[in-house]
């Protein structure tokens, strides 16, 4: 099972989210190693990237082991979003995302993310404003509206693809949802007969059955799997295999899910620095542990650690009788 968006060929029809402070270079390339079929960027603002700012051009950052890569954007004024376009472009991007899916309040009270559909003309310029500053596929992420009253993301994405963009992933849930109840998925179905270009489809796939049932319920073109896979970047792979075959991949064996919880580790650091990389590492290594023996009392005390060396001992501390009791 293959996707193409544009010229972009995709391997398998199976994409990772992109998810504010978690989809950074680290964990993508964890998620790569395993095996997807692309990576969005955390959203990025477009200002932010016009200015220079450091921090946005690390998120921006892109490895040649995880291409092909999506860059997101974020942002509400069509030639601002068109500059930081080229500027993503310029840094190796072979695909530019632009957000009008995020719900988060100050993101929206700067009319970007998800404010953007109750604009649709402010929306049409945006995304034809950025289509037309790079020569590589634009895509858009969205909701299905912004409320239940007003759930407008077919009309939306026939202006996206009158406006030149070549494919959508739709999450199943309005902005004023944020992420409770359940995500409609038969609803993303009405996208994907609005339109001739991919529809991928996102919202609540935590499990490669989950994954069967909304490609079945709203027979989109792919699958985007965002917060199930917390802590699981083999999920991602789990879910392809699964598409294609028909057969349940099993989650990888303790001893490597302790080698990916310690390279993931040092990845964090190497990519942040050590401060700022132990604290953004302390949620990721409390994903992976969830469910096993114990897990509790060592999320506790793995979040008081600041020492980088005693966060690695406590981590081999806490998975090697683990697997010592599993090879018994």
């Amino acid at each position: 099972m293959r996707l193409a968006i544009g010229p972009v060929q995709l391997e398998m029809p199976v994409i990772l989210a992109p998810m504010s402070g978690v989809s950074d270079l680290p964990f993508r390339r964890m998620v790569k190693r395993f095996g997807s079929g692309m990576a969005v960027t955390e959203m990025i603002a477009s200002k932010a990237m016009i200015h220079a700012s450091r921090k946005s051009f690390r998120m921006a950052d892109a490895a040649e082991d995880e291409r092909p890569v999506a860059v997101q954007l974020a942002g509400c004024e069509p030639e601002v979003m068109a500059e930081a376009a080229r500027l993503v472009r310029d840094r190796g991007a072979e695909i530019v995302d632009i957000n009008m899916g995020c719900p988060v309040k100050k993101v929206v009270k700067g009319d970007a993310g998800s404010a953007l559909m109750r604009d649709e003309g402010l929306a049409a310029r945006i995304m034809a404003a950025v289509v037309d500053a790079v020569d590589v596929p634009v895509t858009l992420k969205m909701r299905t509206g912004w409320d239940d009253r007003s759930r407008n993301a077919p009309q939306l994405a026939r202006i996206a693809e009158e406006s030149g963009i070549q494919a959508i992933t739709v999450h199943g849930r309005t902005r004023c949802q944020f992420f409770a109840g359940r995500a409609d998925w038969a609803f993303i179905g009405s996208v994907k007969e609005s339109v001739s270009i991919p529809v991928i489809g996102n919202g609540d796939v935590t499990s490669p059955d989950d994954a069967r049932r909304l490609l079945e319920e709203s027979g989109a073109d792919g699958v985007m799997v965002g917060r199930g896979a917390y802590g699981r970047p083999w999920l991602v792979r789990q879910v392809a295999h699964f598409l294609a075959t028909g057969e349940r991949l099993p989650d990888p064996p303790l001893d490597e899910q302790l080698k990916t919880v310690l390279d993931h580790y040092e990845a964090m650091l190497s990519h942040r620095g050590v401060d700022a990389g132990l604290r953004a590492a302390r949620k990721h290594v409390a994903w992976y542990t969830r469910g096993l023996p114990g897990s509790a009392a060592f999320r506790a005390r793995i979040m008081q650690l600041t020492d980088p060396e005693k966060v690695v001992s406590a981590i081999r501390g806490f998975y090697e009788p683990l697997c010592q009791r599993v090879a018994a």
